[in-house]
């Protein structure tokens, strides 16, 4: 029995990490010496092998579990985390293991931080695995649930070898990020607590990373990551109007870093914010000031030339512009006769490719899910996924069928599919435009008209079906060169269909813009239209060859090109 115990004891920790797509199949889970046969599920993009507090039968397991409750108590008396607001994680120290390999523990979603304790905790692997979750409560509890912050924490762990990482919803750490909403870094130096952050002395400048916010934290992955890489000193990282994510080789070192970073931000901001809101109060009526000026010059000038009347209309300028790509930026036929036909002809050598990876096992787990509902739904094409332990050779032909059968479909079924299908499709375009072998092709009045607002001060983001990678690589490697400069932000799906209006007040609400009509929306779909006038957006739609017909008297205002928006 003892030998048994042992192979299977070596088997778990010496096995590869389970993929997504074998979710079906059995795990064994070993925590000091403990074993229990679970069957894993998702949770919150992680998956679960079962509820069992069996990790917390390991003392120094429930030890660094206690700890981790009480710092989220203390944290928010010190208003760094606020009710469900805010997480920590911190690896199970252990002398005999290294850090790449110890345990995990994260603290969960939803749960009050002042409430919280150890049981709460969440128990994971070095590689992402959940072991232990937190028991079921009565009323009103939720369904227990690991941090969104959950893939973002594991990758911190994976690139700065961290022994803790905390992310706070400090007011400090928002109110440096608004400053000045177009600076991509926070700087300061000669401050005496700098000395408390990692590799920095009194004379030091610390400098530190700013990352758009998005919609989901889970969204911000991908920045957070090329900010580290960008600012390999850095030991934190600011996502504006939110918050910051800190880390350190220890819960004491992340936690002093914190303290110290809160410090010298607090005292930053006491001496200037008072400035900065006077400043700004100046700056607002020193404008309004001077567009009422500008507009009695200009039409002034233009009665005296006889060039209009008093019965023309000024429109109201909008501060934000959210674009549509297809048929407004981009013809119709780039997206389909070009970008679906490559991943068309790609589709099998992608995955052939890639299919050991955890991305692309990530993007066939997610594709079997939209395969099922299809299959139920009895919709044309679809073909049934054999398992993965039938071998590749199999599993592959299927999922190409069913992704080319989407593709000769109509472009409008991608659109309408969830994130399942185009991330695939991203991933795939994605070595085409790295490759060369795609170009980005825009209407000739784009970059000139991303120019104008971008001098105006006009802030531009994009809002489209296609990924949001899939939107930067577009504009990165375009017929006019990289773009990306241009732009504020990238929505996709993931904040709602398009055809609906909740979807347009989610990106008012991510973008800061508390009155809709100072958001100008141009798309080419009619239902998108209409969608976004619901929310209160001004709306144009872009009337480009190739574009679907519109309505009879549709109402809305239309332009053959973006200069005339």
């Amino acid at each position: 029995m003892l030998i048994i115990f042992l192979l299977i004891f070596l088997c778990v920790f010496k096995g590869k990490k389970m993929e997504p797509s074998t979710s079906s199949s059995t795990a064994i889970n070993a925590v000091n010496g403990a074993t229990k046969l679970t069957r894993p599920h998702l949770q919150n993009g992680l998956e679960v092998t079962g509820s069992s507090p069996v990790c917390m039968e390991s003392k120094i397991v429930g030890e660094s579990c206690a700890l981790a409750a009480e710092l989220c108590r203390h944290f928010y008396t010190l208003g760094w985390v606020s009710g469900t607001g805010g997480s920590i994680t911190i690896k199970v120290h252990d002398d005999a293991i290294p850090r790449p390999h110890q345990l995990i523990v994260m603290s969960p979603s939803g749960v009050q931080k002042e409430r919280m304790v150890a049981e709460d905790m969440y128990v994971l692997s070095s590689d992402g695995f959940l072991l232990s979750s937190p028991p079921l409560k009565p009323y009103p509890h939720r369904l227990p649930k690991c941090t969104d912050c959950g893939h973002i924490f594991m990758k911190v762990y994976e690139i700065c070898d961290a022994g803790a990482v905390i992310h706070s919803h400090g007011i400090e750490a928002c109110l440096v990020t608004m400053m000045n909403p177009f600076s991509k870094e926070f700087r300061i130096t000669h401050m005496e607590m700098i000395k408390g952050i990692q590799g920095h002395g009194y004379h030091d400048e610390l400098v530190l990373p700013i990352i758009e916010n998005s919609a989901h934290e889970g969204e911000l992955t991908e920045s957070l990551t090329e900010a580290i890489s960008a600012y390999p000193k850095a030991t934190a990282v600011l996502v504006r109007n939110h918050g910051v994510y800190i880390w350190g080789d220890s819960w004491i070192s992340a936690k002093t870093q914190v303290s110290h970073f809160y410090w010298g931000s607090a005292i930053l901001l006491g001496e200037t914010v008072k400035f900065l809101l006077v400043f700004l109060e100046f700056l607002q009526f020193a404008l309004h000031t001077w567009e009422i000026l500008k507009f009695h010059i200009l039409l002034l000038m233009a009665l005296k030339a006889g060039s209009l009347t008093l019965d023309y209309v000024i429109e109201p300028s909008q501060c934000c512009v959210l674009l549509n790509i297809e048929g407004t930026t981009t013809p119709l036929s780039f997206v389909s006769n070009i970008l679906f036909a490559y991943a068309h002809d790609n589709v099998e050598k992608h995955l052939a490719a890639t299919f050991d990876s955890e991305e692309t096992q990530d993007d066939i787990h997610l594709l079997r899910s939209q395969i099922q509902n299809d299959l139920d739904q009895g919709v044309a094409g679809a073909v049934a996924v054999p398992p993965d332990y039938v071998g590749q050779d199999l599993v592959i032909p299927a999922l190409v069928a069913n992704v080319e059968a989407m593709i000769r479909a109509d472009r409008k079924v991608i659109a309408l599919k969830q994130l399942q299908v185009r991330l695939l499709l991203g991933h795939i375009w994605r070595t085409g435009f790295q490759n060369n072998e795609l170009v980005g092709i825009l209407y000739d009045d784009v970059p000139e008209v991303l120019e104008r607002w971008h001098a105006a001060g006009i802030k531009v983001y994009i809002y489209s079906n296609c990924s949001r990678e899939a939107q930067r690589l577009l504009f990165a490697k375009s017929n006019y060169g990289d773009l990306r400069k241009y732009f504020c932000g990238f929505f996709d799906t993931a904040v709602g269909n398009k055809n609906e209006s909740h979807s347009y007040l989610e990106i008012l609400r991510t973008v800061g813009v508390d009155r809709p009509a100072d958001m100008l929306f141009v798309t080419d779909v009619f239902q998108e239209a209409v969608a976004a006038s619901a929310a209160g957006l001004e709306v144009i739609i872009s009337i480009r060859p190739g574009n679907g017909a519109l309505p009879d008297e549709h109402g809305f205002r239309t332009v053959e090109s973006l200069l005339d928006t």
